[in-house]
């Protein structure tokens, strides 16, 4: 008897999450009622779209470093305030600033026609009279890479390679380098700037901005995404064996240092207030639309879930944590900012996650956690079950803000949204407030508020030190 009750505490103490495999035993029957109710609430509630629709009409446009992210720094500490968070910390976050200028794009042969263009984000500037050039035509990334830079010299290319459709997002990896790299290779081989379809699904004459890869060390020329329409007009004029020729005026440069803000807001836990459950949005947007989806609603949507929590069920053991990043969009800076802010307590940051592929249904929950925090994982799949959400795997990424965390091994979750429709208008002037379906959105706080509350109400944690060298 003895042996037997000696193996039972050390395997209490060396795992403690698989010492007891019933839900009972890891949550009280009471907060499983508690999370159930307020899960089924959640699906009618409508706080998550109103701080979206606070953010896109009381401050629309927020590029990183502009006036519009000082007026967004200020809101989300007012909203914070008002929504009664516990603690709201603002972290400087410092970076140069990217300043978009004048756009435009015409053919000037064979056929005179204007095109919709905008600047890739990061990207040099034309003169300010804009430059003149014959296209050079290729269809995917790794035809300009293959080459042979006389073909390219002196000249404007042009990648014309459409992106797919996919339901989790999956055609944006395969086309998203184009747009991070055409700029680059086209100085190196000594073309005098860069054209590519917009990385996007639509067939709107809306084209679609986003950051390209920038190095002061690495020569780069002007780069702008044309429309899909636009992109197609090219190909048809080039299909005529003529030479064509188009004038770009870019302006869009480098600016100043600039400071910026984190904007924190922390549910403090009881027994355990000082581990984090970290969750969030960032709070910058690319400035052609209102970042309606990109990511105001990620905001709405975590801002919400922390405050339904602790209004309807109380606080919980560890603090949840409600991040808005700065500067996401063309440099991470928030991310990595927070990073170095916090290394000295990474440990104490015990599971995250981030909103930030719009607002479309929920229907996958993915994780990143210790083998022995599964017990965990399979009490809160079987929370996520009335909502239509199945569990996919244990190797989930998360999100952009959160790979410092994670690649320093913060054990991160999940929850996969239906991004169909998202790259329709994702970084164009369509990112607006009426491309979310309200019902949808209410839907994701549901999911959200069983995910982070039943994180922050278990006094185990979801292992450190997962590292991922991937990113």
């Amino acid at each position: 008897m003895r042996l037997i009750l000696v193996l039972f505490f050390w395997r209490m103490i060396t795992n403690p999450v698989n010492a007891h495999e019933s839900d009972g035993a890891l949550y009280a029957d009471e907060f499983l009622q508690q999370v159930a109710a307020l899960r089924d609430k959640a699906l009618d509630h409508s706080l998550a779209y109103q701080i979206t629709e606070s953010l896109t009409t009381e401050v629309g446009s927020r590029l990183a470093g502009s006036p519009g992210d000082a007026k967004a720094v200020a809101w989300g500490k007012a909203k914070f305030e008002a929504l009664n968070f516990d603690r709201v910390t603002l972290e400087p976050v410092t970076f140069n600033r990217w300043v978009r200028g004048e756009e435009k794009a015409e053919i000037m042969a064979p056929f005179a026609q204007k095109l919709a263009i905008t600047a890739l984000g990061r990207t040099v500037p034309t003169p300010t009279a804009g430059l003149t050039g014959e296209i050079v035509h290729f269809e995917t990334l790794s035809d300009l890479e293959a080459a042979d830079p006389a073909l390219v010299k002196g000249k404007i290319t042009f990648i014309s390679h459409r992106m797919e459709r996919h339901k989790d997002g999956s055609g944006y990896g395969k086309a998203v380098g184009a747009r991070s790299s055409t700029a680059q290779i086209t100085a190196a081989k000594g073309g005098i700037a860069a054209i590519i379809r917009s990385i996007g699904t639509d067939d709107n004459r809306t084209p679609h901005t986003g950051a390209a890869r920038y190095d002061e060390q690495v020569a780069s020329v002007p780069a702008g995404a044309i429309s899909n329409p636009d992109a197609d007009l090219l190909v048809n004029m080039l299909k005529r064996d003529t030479p064509v020729t188009v004038k770009l005026t870019l302006t869009s440069h480098w600016g100043d240092e600039y400071t910026s803000q984190n904007v924190i807001g922390d549910m403090l836990g009881t027994e355990q207030a000082d581990q984090f459950i970290v969750i969030g949005c960032h709070l910058d947007a690319w400035d052609l639309g209102t970042g309606a989806i990109d990511d105001a609603s990620g905001c709405g949507i975590t801002m919400a879930a922390a405050k339904l929590i602790k209004a309807h069920i109380g606080p919980l053991k560890k603090t949840i944590r409600v991040v808005l990043w700065a500067n996401e969009e063309y440099g991470l800076s928030g991310a990595t900012a927070y990073h170095d802010a916090h290394k000295h307590e990474l440990n104490k940051h015990i599971l995250g996650g981030e909103s930030d592929f719009g607002a479309g249904i929920i229907y996958g929950f993915g994780t990143r956690v210790a083998e022995a925090a599964m017990p965990i994982v399979t009490a809160i799949t079987d929370m996520l079950k009335p909502l239509n959400i199945k569990y996919t795997n244990n190797q989930s990424s998360s999100a952009p803000d959160l790979i410092p965390l994670r690649n320093a091994g913060m054990a991160v979750f999940s929850l996969k949204q239906d991004g169909t429709k998202y790259f329709d208008y994702h970084h164009t002037a369509n990112d607006t407030l009426d491309k979310i379906v309200p019902a949808e959105l209410a839907q994701n706080v549901a999911a959200w508020v069983v995910v982070v509350a039943m994180a922050a109400n278990t006094e185990h944690d979801f292992g450190f030190g997962l590292s991922d060298p991937s990113n």
